[in-house]
């Protein structure tokens, strides 16, 4: 066994290999970037090295410093994760003729299923079933588009344009039209040629209604192979995945038998080594007609569900394969046992298309890791088939930098069967919670929640076709239990605003709270707290709630400066803000401490966690995000007492940014598709923006005429960056 490697990822992965190199007795050198200086695997290495820049251009993606940093801190070897370098034959090569080992498949292996036409030709060779379509050399756009009519869109088929080199949905594009073909193909080789270096691109006949289902393979040195299972895919955003499992639904013994086999027989034709994926794409309806899509030369994302039903540690293979050893089980002691989710935390807005987000990590609370991972079924106690775990990159307090991939955790379980795995998966779900950026697990909750996905009918159009119930047009308002409880918190949190001011023994600490500009606490004749839903932008989000609330007589103050004694609140929540209160809450906020609280509505009992965010510079707003539930909402609480100007103001600014369009997220400008003076049609495309190594296309929403352009190609814009502007006002943004 090694006895120190370097890692040559970021984030979750990085952290995930160190676990079991550590756990083996092997030290770890990690490797970042200027924006990863602090980050959590710099921080749990043995050793770290800088790359320099913030751009994977500028550190993960330099393969010289990163071999350097390898040979400088006595590393024997260079484990390289998943993205980046993992899937680059050249680096691979460099490792081993700088005498080191690339924890990994062998570079020939890798170059000829990276590249996706050769794997094709491989693949017909060695039996493996393929769809119909197009991987020659010839890339104008003529012989592409040839290719795509004959391919099924002559006949109104849909295609797929995909990077010969590379993955994870980038250089991808889904064709359903002639008209869509050039724009398609130009975007697809422009995104690939960033990503990956190379701009040549296969096309394929698309299934719009197919499953994902991949297995994993092992192989050694020494002749050894085995498949470790399914895994199903197919819920997926973008060509990236939002949702797997292991086992797959709907697949019996003998299919899983037929996938295995056509699997090593992909892994034999190249003369594989080490952790690979082989990705299928199967009929829904009959998953037994299923092709060849790629292999994928390296440890996957979703490797944890494969590990929660084999009880199989992946990186300790890679790590004991890599040394020389032989593949530790055979095919026939490999057993599957119970079934097991993984959901992947994003860091984006799925109601704006799945928009990537970034900032810091204001407050993040996740549930609590148990039950065994890498334990055989034989070997598992009675209460072992049931399991929570999280791998994960941040901590609160991070920083999710818009460089690099907006995947900050994946979530995973595991129970005896389908339904139990999925039930710890819901309840895992309800207990993760994140403020200060936008994240997709209301959105997994709803994907959950879906009869469809419930009975295992899934595949890659699912969120397509249940769009209407995953991305509603208009959220569903808060409960009045929900408005009832913010106010109490925000309450609360005036007071101890006021007794941290006061100083130690001021008579003051012991008088009600006071708020500014109305009676005392509230009252029917005070002015009310206006409740105002935000969206995951932080916009408003449907009509305000208006709070009224007094002390619940004949119990003291609800508060004094301290915060103590806590006692009774009575509140009545209106549509109208001058709205006389009819029906009053009795709450009793019994136990507060940090950010989690335990109430009762009414003689209902109740808990959650509130956490708020005091006023800023750019808004007097103070934001509540309230967990209680299974519900979720993010409020601005305004004292119009003392707000009325500042809404005035913000109501003015809004008018003002309706007439532009402004960066939906930090980027790089790739394109400009206007200039000056150029009248613009209402759905034409404005702006082409790069984050997170993805495109995205901001379009004009009504005919106007531009006005001046605010940035150039080539610049890196903040979110919210005023980019184009225009005469008329009824532009979109």
């Amino acid at each position: 066994m090694f006895k120190r490697i370097l890692i040559a990822n970021r984030g979750e992965i990085a952290l995930r290999i160190m676990r079991t190199a550590q756990r083996l007795g092997v030290e770890c050198v990690a490797v970042y970037s200027e924006a990863d200086r602090d980050a959590q695997h710099v921080r749990l290495a043995d050793a770290a090295v800088c790359l320099g820049g913030t751009a994977s251009s500028d550190s993960y993606l330099r393969s010289a410093a990163v071999l350097s940093a390898a040979l400088s801190t006595g590393a024997q070897a260079i484990h390289p994760g998943y993205g980046f370098l993992s899937e680059n034959a050249s680096f691979a090569e460099a490792v081993g003729a700088a005498g080191l080992t690339f924890i990994g498949p062998p570079a020939d292996a890798m170059r000829q299923m990276g590249s996706k036409d050769a794997a094709k030709a491989l693949m017909a060779a060695a039996g493996v079933p393929l769809l119909p379509g197009y991987h020659g050399e010839a890339q104008d756009l003529p012989t592409l588009r040839r290719e795509a009519l004959a391919c099924g869109l002559s006949a109104g088929l849909p295609v797929l344009l995909k990077a010969v080199l590379g993955g994870g949905g980038k250089g991808m594009r889904v064709v359903r039209s002639e008209a869509e073909l050039q724009p398609a193909v130009e975007g697809a080789q422009r995104e690939a040629r960033a990503s990956f270096g190379d701009a040549r691109l296969l096309v394929e006949r698309y299934l719009p209604s197919a499953r994902h289902i991949e297995v994993q393979v092992f192989c050694d040195a020494r002749g050894g192979a085995v498949h470790l299972f399914e895994r199903d895919c197919s819920v997926q955003r973008r060509h990236q995945k939002v949702l797997e499992e292991a086992p797959a639904p709907a697949v019996d013994a003998a299919l899983r038998r037929q996938l295995g086999e056509a699997a090593l027989r992909a892994a034999r034709a190249v003369g594989y080594e080490g952790a690979g994926t082989v990705e299928f794409i199967a009929d829904a309806a009959d998953p037994s007609h299923f092709y060849f899509m790629e292999m994928n030369t390296r440890l996957q994302v979703e490797h944890p569900v494969t590990e929660m039903i084999s009880g199989v540690d992946l990186v300790e293979w890679q790590l004991r394969v890599a040394a020389g050893e032989p593949l530790p089980l055979t095919q026939d002691q490999l057993t599957l046992a119970g079934h097991s989710f993984e959901a992947r935390i994003y860091a984006e807005k799925p109601e704006a298309g799945f928009l990537p987000g970034s900032g810091p990590l204001t407050y993040l609370s996740t549930p609590s890791p148990s039950g065994e991972t890498y334990l055989p079924a034989a070997q598992r106690s009675s209460s072992a088939g049931y399991a929570v775990r999280i791998d994960s990159g941040v901590v609160q307090g991070d920083e999710v930098s818009v460089f690099y991939d907006p995947m900050i955790a994946k979530l995973i379980t595991r129970g005896p069967d389908r339904l139990a795995a999925l039930r710890a998966l819901q309840r895992a779900l309800d207990d993760w919670k994140v403020v200060g950026l936008p994240t997709n697990v209301p959105f997994l909750k709803r994907i959950l929640q879906t009869e469809a996905f419930r009975e295992g009918r899934v595949h890659t159009a699912f969120i397509d076709e249940h769009k209407a119930e995953l991305l509603p047009d208009v959220p569903a308002p808060p409960s009045h239990k929900l408005l009832s409880l913010a106010v109490s918190q925000w309450v609360k949190q005036q007071g101890d605003l006021l007794a941290a001011a006061l100083p130690p023994g001021s008579v003051w600490a012991r008088q009600p709270f006071l708020r500014l500009g109305s009676s005392v606490c509230g009252g029917a004749g005070a002015s009310p707290l206006e409740l105002q839903p935000l969206d995951i932008e932080g916009n408003p989000s449907g009509a305000p709630f208006f709070a009224f609330f007094r002390h619940a007589a004949p119990s003291p103050p609800l508060l004094t400066a301290r915060a103590d004694p806590i006692s009774a609140l009575e509140i009545s929540i209106s549509a109208e803000r001058e709205a006389p209160p009819s029906e009053w809450t009795r709450l009793e906020l019994l136990q507060s401490a940090d950010a989690s609280f335990r109430a009762t509505l009414n003689g209902e009992s109740c808990t959650g966690t509130a956490v708020i965010e005091p006023p800023t510079d750019d808004s007097r707003d103070t934001l509540v995000t309230m967990f209680t539930g299974g519900e979720t909402y993010q409020l601005a609480v305004r004292d119009l007492a003392a707000q009325a100007h500042a809404r005035l103001s913000a109501k003015e600014s809004d008018a003002a940014r309706q007439a532009a369009i402004i960066a939906p997220m930090p980027g790089k400008i790739v394109r400009l598709l206007v200039a000056p003076g150029q009248a613009v049609a209402e759905g034409e495309a404005l702006v082409v923006l790069e984050a997170m190594k993805m495109e995205h296309t901001m379009h004009a929403k009504a005919q106007s005429v531009v006005a001046a352009i605010h940035a150039k190609e080539g610049d890196v814009v903040p979110q919210r960056a005023l980019l184009v502007s225009f005469q008329d006002v009824a532009a979109a943004a």
